[in-house]
């Protein structure tokens, strides 16, 4: 049994989160708006995830009935850690997004976030399942290479530009409902990398993949615990 579940896009019926309580598994949420804060707390969470719109993958958007058009409205980590967790109260608030070395993990401690949520950094590690052609393109990422797409699934979602992305995009009111969208490009996607591109592939990054060092993942959460407690005691 897990001792915690991880919500995104919002939660299920709350009948399954009793379920989950009342057998000790912990809840998490995923915000990426003050006002989701607030609705994960209502409900009982046990720790809110606030994703910063740096954070690659899919956004956990889902108190909006319009996700693309208020794709452009997402806010950035520094900006909405602590308005979360003032939001919050004692709920955990665990910041997500941005934060690939220790500098990002002491300023996320320090905004008033209990822990920090780490994605990108962690792709090229040797434990990671990254396909070749993600890892070739992450090894070249510049701070501004990324983009907000809702091509490859439907829903927005941080990835490195390619292709579909700049050719179609990156956003499109044509694409199909998520999570469908993928499907239309798969002939696309398999024929590109087979030829080692990926300019029809979901190349899910964060603004900070430029930090990523490759590192067995255990390595990784060393050096930035070891890099942000070395700051600490410098700054603080």
């Amino acid at each position: 049994m897990p001792p915690v579940i991880s919500f995104h896009f919002g939660l299920p019926e709350a009948g399954l989160l009793r379920r989950l309580k009342a057998v000790g598994i912990k809840i998490w949420g995923c915000a990426t708006t003050v006002a989701e804060a607030r609705w994960l707390a209502e409900r009982g969470v046990d720790a809110v995830i606030a994703q910063g719109a740096e954070a690659g993958g899919h956004r956990g958007i889902f108190l909006t009935d319009d996700p693309v058009r208020d794709a452009s409205k997402q806010i950035g980590t520094l900006a909405l850690v602590p308005q979360v967790a003032d939001a919050v109260g004692d709920i955990p608030v665990i910041a997500a997004g941005g934060i690939a070395d220790g500098r990002g993990v002491l300023a996320a401690l320090v905004l008033g976030a209990s822990a920090v949520q780490v994605g990108t950094a962690f792709l090229v590690t040797p434990e990671a399942a990254t396909s070749a052609v993600h890892r070739a393109a992450l090894k070249t990422a510049t701070d501004d290479g990324t983009a907000f797409t809702n091509l490859l699934s439907g829903r927005p979602a941080r990835g490195l530009i390619n292709r579909v992305m700049a050719e179609l995009g990156p956003i499109s009111r044509d694409a199909p409902a998520f999570p469908t969208a993928g499907a239309a490009l798969a002939p696309l996607k398999a024929k590109a990398e087979a030829e080692s591109r990926s300019d029809f592939s979901s190349v899910w990054s964060g603004q900070a993949a430029s930090l990523a060092v490759e590192e067995p993942a255990a390595d990784v959460t060393r050096r930035l615990w070891a890099e942000a407690e070395a700051l600490r005691q410098h700054f603080l």
